[in-house]
């Protein structure tokens, strides 16, 4: 169980895949994602589909109606489940995600990209690790070490003296974990 007795996301997750089938939930996640689904019909008429992949009969205890600002949210809840559960064309709508106008879901996007190393997201990924929001720096930088290739060595070696300690440790565990991948070594700034 998560914190307030709710369940960890990834029990939601696995929960909403046995009572509705991992693709079907799969293909709500890549909706909600891209914009297909927009906010108004995710709190309208596919609620019931919001409601199964964040586990709650009211996401995000908005009052009705809900805020179009808050609209991000149903990204990033969705975004996350694909941590969780895999398939190969999710790629395509990361591919979009990966400039949505709400860091949040890029920083989903980056840790997916950690996670699942997907070296297709890379490239575009390199933006994020300039973005005004440490977490967001760092989130960027390991999955570039996870995922990157020998040319994201350099920007990740401008992020060893960033201001915020948690973006320089994470830039140089994704160096190091980019030299053990690729076999190589990268020489470090001084």
């Amino acid at each position: 169980m998560a914190a307030e007795g709710r369940d960890h996301p990834r029990e939601v997750v696995l929960r909403a895949c046995a009572e509705h089938g991992q693709d079907t939930v799969i293909d709500w996640c890549i909706a909600f994602l891209t914009g297909e689904i927009s906010g108004e019909d995710a709190y309208g008429a596919d609620l019931p589909k919001l409601v199964a992949i964040t586990g709650s009969a009211n996401p995000g205890g908005w009052s009705e109606p809900v805020d179009p600002v808050n609209y991000y949210w149903i990204r990033v809840w969705a975004a996350r489940v694909f941590l969780y559960v895999w398939r190969d064309d999710v790629v395509d709508a990361l591919l979009v995600a990966v400039e949505d106008p709400a860091w949040r879901v890029r920083e989903h996007v980056a840790r997916i990209t950690a996670k699942h190393e997907l070296g297709q997201l890379a490239d575009a990924l390199v933006p994020d690790l300039s973005h005004e929001l440490p977490r967001v720096r760092a989130a960027a930088a390991r999955a570039i070490g996870a995922a990157g290739e020998a040319e994201h060595a350099e920007p990740l070696q401008e992020l060893v003296d960033d201001p915020d300690p948690a973006v320089r440790a994470a830039a140089e565990a994704a160096l190091a974990r980019l030299e053990k991948r690729l076999d190589r070594r990268f020489e470090r700034r001084t």
